[in-house]
């Protein structure tokens, strides 16, 4: 359906390429804009540039920040020894929000799916190798989601890993097997860290 007014057209269909959001969530997102005042549409638009030019990747752990470094790997009461793998961000989020996990993460931005084209040079393992270089990390946990590709990027990591000598634990299914980390509640991820095995 065409509104015969292109700019709003345009909003509408900006607001629908969002993840889950639908044609008629995107009509009703772009009204809201539409009837805001205009500091506060330029508020939305520059905070939308904002977060596009300002966040970028720590370049210790690969997690989002506005810094060089983030603030989980620069507190010195996190502990280095422990370094927590996760496929996006949003899993990092989930897992502090528990408040029982205090080393440090490592994000790989995906796993390893080959019928999407994703390859192990895709996602961050690299970055992960490096940092293990040093004799500071004794353990690993893989904490990439209970999915087909999760697991495959979880055994694959594990197989580099353990010929360092590091243990590579894996969490435990807590997490419904085919969900993402992202809506475990904080319950349900606790018991997927304390349940953690050796892989």
């Amino acid at each position: 359906m065409e509104y015969f007014v292109p700019p709003l057209e345009v909003l509408v269909e900006q607001f629908a390429k969002l993840p889950g959001i639908g044609r008629k969530s995107a009509q009703r997102l772009a009204f809201h804009i539409l009837n805001s005042t205009d500091a506060d549409a330029n508020k939305f638009a520059e905070a939308i540039v904002n977060a596009k030019k300002l966040v970028k990747y720590c370049n210790v752990c690969q997690n989002i920040t506005d810094s060089e470094v983030c603030s989980i790997c620069n507190n010195p009461k996190r502990d280095s020894s422990v370094i927590c793998v996760t496929e996006s961000p949003k899993d990092v989020i989930s897992i502090e929000k528990t408040n029982e996990y205090h080393g440090l993460y490592h994000v790989l931005h995906g796993a390893i799916s080959p019928m999407d084209d994703i390859g192990p040079n895709d996602i961050k393992i690299a970055e992960l190798l490096k940092r293990l270089e040093s004799d500071e990390v004794k353990e690993v946990i893989m904490a990439t989601n209970p999915t087909i590709e999760g697991e495959a990027t979880a055994m694959y990591i594990a197989r580099l890993i353990k010929p360092l000598g590091i243990k590579v634990t894996r969490i435990a299914h807590g997490i419904p097997v085919g969900g993402d980390l992202e809506y475990a509640d904080e319950v349900t991820l606790t018991k997927a860290m304390e349940g953690r095995r050796e892989m």
